[in-house]
């Protein structure tokens, strides 16, 4: 019955007209006058921001803040895999052989959420993470190791919401939200960057336009609280021991290695 009832909650009031709509007032300067409550609900750390909170002059500009110089240093060993973004890890896993991760119990199909099944298919046995952002987390994207962009495509439409409520009873929003992904290359091994719209503000931005970037460099934002799913190939990373699921981590912060070369199959 939960099920159902959450479901039919997010059906009815997850539609283009109520997406646009939010969106526009999040960006309008009525929106201002919500800031502070927005800010003292969420738990928003004041101090990190790189201005004061009376300075945005919309809620869309609190949602995409920067921060301070200096408050997420990245880590420097040459091999390690860095958090793209401040968030929880909810969930590590392996990816099945066909071509599926396993999150709160839930089956996704990484051949939907990359859209592509040449491309899901370099991931098979690999490693998944998944990281949740929720609306008081910084939101910019930073890339979690040094390589060449690829390719970089969106995918869907739907804005389902991404908490663990969502990725409960949601419709596999891992999935079939609005997505835009990127993949990377570092000496001929791929990982793939999933990020993965929210719910009601299907905006994610991309930032950086060259084919190449550096760890802990800058590659886009979202508009609202959302996920970001990391995809590697089997033999290629390792697991920081600290991280246990679920994980507070800081963009920057080491959450694994990343191998010199794949091992031949």
């Amino acid at each position: 019955m939960l099920k159902w009832l959450y479901r039919l909650f997010i059906e009815l009031t997850n539609q283009p007209l109520t997406s646009k709509c939010l969106a526009s007032f999040t960006r309008s300067k009525w929106s201002r006058l919500v800031i502070p409550s927005y800010a003292k609900v969420y738990k928003v750390n004041e101090e990190e921001m790189e201005k004061k909170l009376h300075e945005y002059e919309t809620l869309q500009q609190l949602f995409v803040r920067t921060l301070k110089q200096g408050l997420r240093p990245v880590d420097a060993h040459p091999d390690s895999v860095v958090s793209p973004v401040d968030a929880v890890i909810e969930d590590v896993g392996v990816i099945t052989e066909q071509k599926e991760i396993i999150v709160k119990g839930k089956t996704y199909s990484i051949r939907e959420m990359l859209g592509d099944d040449r491309i899901a298919e370099k991931y098979l046995h690999g490693t998944f993470i998944i990281l949740y952002l929720s609306p008081s987390h910084y939101h910019r994207i930073h890339s979690p190791i040094c390589g060449e962009v690829v390719k970089q495509w969106e995918l869907g439409g739907k804005s389902y919401p991404v908490n663990r409520l969502g990725l409960k009873y949601g419709k596999a929003p891992l999935s079939k939200n609005y997505r835009r992904i990127t993949e990377l290359c570092t000496n001929g091994m791929y990982t793939a960057i999933v990020k993965v719209g929210a719910m009601f503000v299907n905006s994610i931005e991309l930032t950086h336009e060259h084919d190449y970037v550096k760890k802990g460099e800058e590659i886009g934002y979202f508009s609202f609280g959302s996920t970001v799913v990391l995809l590697f190939e089997k033999d290629v990373f390792t697991l920081d021991e600290q991280i246990v699921p679920p994980f507070e981590v800081k963009m920057g912060q080491r959450i694994g290695f990343l191998a010199q070369k794949k091992k031949s199959q």
